[in-house]
């Protein structure tokens, strides 16, 4: 029974292992983003390792991919069965921290292609760790199934496939677009709420300092004369009590002195748009490429627009330093990293609807009609 046992554990987690790790390596920016938040000054406070984040990615996902591999294969079953113990301990502990102290909202265990809420993710790593402990105490029952040789092989083909496709994502886009931005999307249509869709719970709640430290205070405890003798007023904020349905698309926008744009551009029958959500942070290799594509662009009747979170002083620093004649519009951030990976990029739209999605890399494969 106990091999029974160990033998559905060990195919479990293998399996388990290699899908989170491949759904990941399928969009390792995606995944590096997101360590980035881990890493941010209120959640883990490790902002040092944040330069590094997508190097860490790469390496996390694919040594889950080929963890997965090693113990479904029995490679060196004690190296794998240790390894897997300290990503699930240390994974545990870091979904819980986020889903406790509300840090993270998506764990991104899954990339994009599953979202998890903080305490299914944890609950999902406590799930893993119970069959990960079958593992460790039973690991005389995790023989190899093959030989040495081709076992060696094996790992080493993998590891090799996981780096070219971590290189082949990162030089291109993702090879699967799990996100709500993918080809074939109304971007307008992404954003209606439907009728009858349940609609988010607040309650009002005051902050005030109390011996120093804001404290919250209900707005009943406030009518009901309970704030503390001494208490100062600070703020008023809606507290979120329940999320309500919230669109696919929700934090998209296309402004620029202050105005919105987005109905007039969703409106255009062909638009191309170049994202960069961090000018600063855009490589230089597809800057260069912008202009002569935009002129390409214009030609046929496109409207060419860029899209950034950058600030003004900063847009008209790169206009000018690459020569761009087109406009930049404001967008989050966060939004323009969802909607593509690369830095700079392309995405082609009619009439809403994204059309082609494309890597600066492969500019020159963008169809223009």
């Amino acid at each position: 029974m106990r091999n029974i046992i160990t033998q559905f554990s060990r195919v479990f987690v293998g399996l388990l292992f290699i899908f989170s790790g491949l759904i990941k390596l399928n969009d390792p920016v995606g995944f590096s983003y997101k360590l980035e938040e881990y890493f941010n000054a209120n959640v883990l406070n490790m902002e040092f390792l944040i330069p590094f984040a997508l190097v860490i990615a790469c390496f996390v996902v694919i040594f889950e991919v080929v963890l997965g591999v090693m113990l479904l294969i029995g490679f060196k079953p004690k190296f794998t069965v240790w390894s897997l113990l300290a990503m699930i301990v240390f994974f545990t502990f870091l979904t819980f921290y986020s889903a406790y102290f509300n840090k993270v909202t998506d764990c991104g265990c899954f990339g994009d292609a599953l979202k998890l809420t903080p305490w299914e993710s944890f609950y999902k790593d406590i799930t893993l760790l119970f069959f990960i402990l079958i593992l460790f105490f039973n690991q005389k029952f995790i023989n190899p199934l093959l030989g040495k040789t081709p076992m060696n092989l094996t790992v080493f083909a993998v590891y090799s496939l996981c780096l070219f496709m971590a290189y082949y994502v990162l030089q291109h886009l993702p090879i699967k677009d799990f996100r709500a931005y993918k080809v074939g999307t109304n971007i307008r249509k992404g954003m209606e709420i439907p009728e009858g869709a349940q609609k988010s719970e607040y309650e009002m709640v005051f902050i005030y300092k109390v011996n120093g430290v804001d404290t919250e205070i209900s707005y009943k405890d406030v009518m009901d004369n309970k704030v503390p003798e001494g208490a100062e007023f600070i703020d008023r904020k809606d507290k979120l009590l329940k999320q309500g349905y919230v669109p696919p698309i929700h934090d998209f926008s296309i402004e620029k002195d202050g105005s919105d744009y987005i109905d007039s551009v969703l409106d255009e029958p062909k638009v191309i748009m170049f994202i960069s959500y961090d000018l600063n942070k855009s490589k230089q290799k597809g800057m260069k490429k912008l202009e002569e594509f935009h002129l390409k662009a214009a030609e046929k009747g496109y409207l060419v627009i860029g899209m950034t979170a950058s600030d003004v002083e900063t847009i008209e620093k790169y206009k000018k330093e690459y020569g761009h004649t087109f406009d930049y519009y404001f967008c989050d951030a966060t939004t323009l990293k969802t909607i593509e990976r690369a830095n700079p990029s392309i995405v082609v739209l009619e009439k809403g609807t994204i059309i082609q999605k494309a890597h600066f890399n492969d500019i020159d494969n963008v169809k223009l009609k």
